[in-house]
Formats: structure tokens, C-alpha cells, sequence
């Protein structure tokens, strides 16, 4: 395909394993928002229900046009490939762009049976890279399918490049929607939200699940002066053991548990700091979406959190390190904010940037 031509129209599929609160599917959706004009964008999720999946996040909803679900059971499934060829064979798309090992698996052989011509494959953390196994498999699919492979991090791309060698291999750092979140006022967000005005306010946002780390958080906060409140958004299977623990640590009045929220953006506003507290985590938008809004952040220190972080402003603690997260929450609390970490945001991490990052490498491959 000529260079004009793709200029004229051309069609991107994306293709994750499921649509659900998260990073990954956040991202998924901004690929959508954020495309060029010319640029027809479908979300193609392995597993899921369609009407279910925006059931359980309502988000979906405004995206239902370009969101498709294939249904997928759990296990290998061998057939989906063919599934997957026969909608590339139809739908034409010039790019393929598949977000972890089991999409690459399925739809970057579907992409190569099909013939797409620009095929991408990001990879977000590299937790399965601990597997030989999954080593093999990912490198035979790699030899085969050939995409441009990307990492969303330093950290990330500095393992794909030790585990594989591939010659194709870029980083682009995932960005966030700066003009969504943005600074706002804080008593606003708070009286939304039913959340104490003259409490100093920490917030927790994600999953409510034991790889999350929120207990961590609740440990830190009973070291904290009573005046010192958390905010957790979100909801998972760790809800009923986080009350418990709140409550036999006697900080049960000063947790509170705001469930899915929609607008994240009015969430961090209300906020004196926001807290990543993950056991395990990839490259987070949490943490960048927290500072767009001139919220300072404080992350464990695992896979990219770090990379995440204004580095004026920012702070990590050990994983799991309760005694030092709550030191430092207590003296970041107390030092006044002397710069604007959106600044560091606006800089590095907007999502304009990481979408013209992808255009140039399907601009480069579609041209040849």
C-alpha cells in the first residue's frame, strides 16, 4: 500500500483477551478516541459477552459500535484462530495489534494466515516471562507472526530484549487523556463523593484484589494520625477481608469503600495523595492520571511503577513494606507541593503521544 493511499482510509483492529476494568482495556478504549480521523478502529476482545461486559462497565456503552466479542471459553482453543482469520479476510484491516501472549498467539497467526500487512504486538508486563514455557511459545510466535514489538516501559522492553532478542523491538510509553484529567476543585469532588472536607484524604483506585495491595494501605494508615483518611475505588473479591482488617486495626471509620467509580477524574481532585500499593503491576495509568490532576503519587516499587512517577514529586516504597509506606505518605503529607507533577504528565505521558507513536510505526510498515 502506498503512502497516500493509507492516508485516505485505513482500518486498525486491536485485539485483548477481555474487556473489563483495567489498564489494558482503559488503553484499548483511548486507541479508539484517539485515532486518527481517517482511521476506522475496532476492539476485538477473545473472551467476554458483548451485552454482559457493558453491564458490568458501563463505559463500554459509548464504544458499542467498535468493541466485538468472540466469546472465547477459557483453555486453548485452536479453532479461534480460524474464527479470527475469517474476520480479517472480511473486515480487510491494514493493522493487526494484538496486547499480550494469548492475543498475539490467536490473532497474530490469524493476522498472518489473512495476510495483514502491519502487525503489532505490545506487551504491558512481563510477569510470564517467569514461565519457560510461555518463553517457547512467545519466541516461535514472534519467529512466525513477525510484528514490531513494543514495550510499554523501559522495564519492559529491557526483559523482551533479554528474554528474545528480536531485532523489532520499541519502546512507547503508555499516555493518559490530559484533558480529561486535569486539576479541579478539591471541595467539589469531595461533597460528590460524601467525603470528609477537612480530612487529609489518600486514595487507592483498581481492583479490589489481594494482588492490588490495599491491605498493605490500611496497615499504613493505622500508623497515620486520625485525621489522615483512605478512599478506596473499585470493587472486587477482597472487599469483606479489607473491612475486617480496617476493623480489627480500629481504622474502619476512616475507610471508606466508594465501589466502580465512572468519573476517576472527580475521584483524584478529591485527593491530598494517591497510593499504588500493587503486589504486582505492569506500566499503570492509575498513578499518571492521579498527577494530571497535580495529585502527588506514591507507588510500590515493582515492574514500571516507577517510570510512572514525576520524578520532583513522586515516591516508592518496598512491596508489601507497610511501615515505610506509611513514613512516607506521613512526610509527603507534610512537605508543601513546590512543583506541579501534570507538568511531568503533559511532558511524557500523553496519550496523543503514545498514538502518534503507533501511527509512525503502521505509517512506516504500510508505506513499503
Amino acid at each position: 500500500m502506498k503512502q497516500n493511499e493509507m492516508v485516505k482510509n485505513f482500518k486498525i483492529v486491536h485485539v485483548v483477551q477481555h474487556l473489563a476494568p483495567g489498564g489494558i482495556e482503559t488503553l484499548a478504549l483511548d486507541l479508539i478516541r484517539f485515532a486518527a480521523s481517517n482511521a476506522q478502529v475496532l476492539v476485538l476482545s477473545l473472551e467476554g459477552e458483548k451485552q454482559q461486559a457493558i453491564a458490568n462497565w458501563p463505559k463500554l456503552k459509548a464504544f458499542s459500535d467498535n468493541i466485538m466479542f468472540l466469546e472465547k471459553k477459557s483453555g486453548v482453543q485452536p479453532d479461534i484462530v480460524l474464527t479470527l482469520a475469517k474476520i480479517f479476510s472480511t473486515i480487510k484491516p491494514d493493522t493487526v495489534h494484538t496486547h499480550h501472549i494469548g492475543p498475539l498467539l490467536y490473532a497474530g497467526a490469524a493476522a498472518l494466515i489473512s495476510g495483514v500487512p502491519c502487525r503489532i504486538h505490545t506487551e504491558h508486563d512481563v510477569w510470564h516471562l517467569s514461565n519457560k514455557k510461555h518463553v517457547k511459545i512467545q519466541k516461535m510466535a514472534l519467529k512466525a507472526v513477525k510484528p514490531v514489538l513494543v514495550g510499554d516501559a523501559d522495564y519492559v522492553s529491557k526483559a523482551l530484549k533479554s528474554q528474545f532478542d528480536y531485532h523489532n523491538t520499541v519502546t512507547i510509553k503508555n499516555g493518559i487523556d490530559c484533558e480529561k484529567f486535569r486539576p479541579g476543585c478539591q471541595k467539589n469532588a469531595r461533597l460528590k463523593f460524601g467525603l470528609p472536607l477537612s480530612a487529609r484524604i489518600i486514595g487507592c483506585a483498581g481492583r479490589i484484589e489481594k494482588v492490588k495491595g490495599q491491605d498493605v494501605m490500611i496497615k499504613a494508615l493505622s500508623r497515620l494520625p486520625a485525621h489522615v483518611t483512605l478512599a478506596i475505588a473499585g470493587h472486587g473479591s477482597e472487599v469483606d477481608n479489607l473491612k475486617s482488617l480496617a476493623k480489627k486495626l480500629a481504622v474502619e471509620d476512616r475507610v471508606i469503600f466508594l465501589g466502580l467509580v465512572e468519573d476517576m477524574a472527580s475521584f483524584y481532585q478529591a485527593l491530598d495523595l494517591f497510593c499504588l500499593p500493587s503486589r504486582m503491576e505492569g506500566f499503570p495509568l492509575s498513578s499518571l492520571e492521579a498527577q494530571a490532576c497535580n495529585i502527588r503519587a506514591v507507588v510500590s516499587d515493582v515492574g514500571a511503577c516507577k517510570e510512572t512517577l514525576c520524578p520532583k514529586t513522586g515516591k516508592h516504597f518496598e512491596v508489601n513494606n507497610s511501615a515505610e509506606l506509611a513514613e512516607i505518605i506521613f512526610e509527603t503529607l507534610e512537605t508543601p507541593l513546590a512543583f506541579l507533577p501534570r507538568e511531568f504528565v503533559l511532558g511524557q505521558h500523553d496519550v496523543r503521544h503514545m498514538v502518534d507513536a503507533y501511527q509512525s510505526i503502521m505509517s512506516e510498515a504500510l508505506s513499503c
